[in-house]
């Protein structure tokens, strides 16, 4: 399969901790849905919330996968997490290295 760079994707969303980052990120990726995700702890995340000024500290996961499976990756993420409302973004991919943007098509591609 050769991997079309329009339709490979890259979804940033934030998690409480580093353990609930990685189940669901272990669980999407047995699933299928995702090549690869990618856990960076320790960031500090400053934003309004319900009027409030908050701070916390949050850690960023990235997955790779294609864009038709961007909606069910959304779904997993939701699924999974703890927040009311979740930052789940969709970040098109526009060039690549074409053999990296082939693994994950034939990794995600079911």
């Amino acid at each position: 399969m050769t991997a079309d760079q329009d339709s490979t994707v890259m979804i940033y969303t934030t998690w409480p901790s580093a353990v609930e980052a990685e189940a669901a990120g272990r669980a999407i990726v047995a699933d299928g849905l995702a090549a690869c995700v990618n856990i960076l702890p320790g960031m500090v995340a400053i934003f309004r919330w319900q009027g409030e000024i908050e701070r916390a500290q949050e850690t960023v996961m990235i997955f790779k996968t294609r864009e038709d499976l961007s909606p069910a990756v959304a779904q997993a993420v939701r699924a999974r997490h703890p927040y009311e409302v979740p930052s789940v973004v969709v970040i098109p991919i526009v060039d690549g290295d074409p053999d990296y943007l082939d693994w994950i098509a034939n990794e995600t591609d079911g």
